[in-house]
């Protein structure tokens, strides 16, 4: 079982990539990994290099980007996503998805981070 990489983009809050790291997991933020206004597209380009899923609450735009890359037999290391929420609730979700699931199980989903 492949522990789940994350990198989170500049849309989510800075302390949650550390208080993941913190709990023993790979996280980066966006500032951290210099990653800072780049495109959508861009940051999912570089997650998929890194074998990272990306952490957004930007769900149009990366639902739009999984969609195409599926039709496009382009892969992804996954995508989740969340309707804006406090950190902690936000830290809490990822946590649980984390202890669930692995980076296989991941690897071109969409994943509404809602849902954990």
């Amino acid at each position: 079982m492949t522990a789940i990489r994350l990198f989170t983009d500049e849309d989510i809050y800075g302390a949650v990539a550390g208080a993941l790291r913190k709990r023993g997991f790979d996280a980066v933020s966006a500032p951290e990994a210099n990653r800072i206004g780049e495109s959508d597209e861009a940051q999912l380009e570089w997650c998929t290099a890194e074998r990272r899923a990306i952490v957004t609450f930007n769900v149009g735009h990366f639902a739009a980007l999984h969609s195409r890359r599926l039709q496009l037999g382009i892969e992804h290391a996954g995508i989740i996503v969340s309707g804006q929420r406090p950190i902690g609730g936000l830290i809490r979700r990822l946590l649980h998805l984390l202890a669930q699931c692995d980076a296989e199980s991941l690897k071109n989903q969409l994943v509404f981070l809602n849902d954990w």
